[in-house]
């Protein structure tokens, strides 16, 4: 028999609306990674694609079009030829670096090991 469990409404703690919002964004497969390559440099679509292995190319366009919507990143066209699309964090972006690598410090103390990263 399952117990019923009652309490005040206003007992109930809700989670910050700013750490709902930012895992809305940055909790989605990929952008970590994306984000953490632009991180070092701007980098031609071609690039990071070959920097974060498993993501398909429709997968990469979709997120860097979403983190672009977010005003996280800057796609710019490069006339050519070739015509070449680069991609590079706005201020905005850029500003994440201190949480993204206090993430990165925390997973590497805390969390298992991965295995080691191979090419397909």
């Amino acid at each position: 028999m399952a117990v019923e469990q009652t309490h005040d409404a206003a007992a109930c703690k809700r989670v910050d609306d700013g750490i709902t919002r930012v895992f809305q964004l940055l909790g989605k497969r990929w952008n970590g990674p994306i984000l953490s390559v632009l991180l070092e440099q701007p980098a031609y679509f071609a690039d990071l694609r070959r920097a974060i292995p498993g993501i398909s190319e429709r997968m990469l366009s979709d997120r860097l079009a979403e983190l672009g919507a977010a005003g996280l990143v800057l796609r710019e066209v490069d006339e050519g030829p070739p015509l070449r699309v680069s991609y590079r964090l706005t201020e905005r972006g850029s500003a994440l670096e201190p949480a993204l690598k206090e993430l990165g410090d925390w997973a590497k103390h805390h969390l298992p090991d991965a295995p080691p990263c191979t090419e397909p």
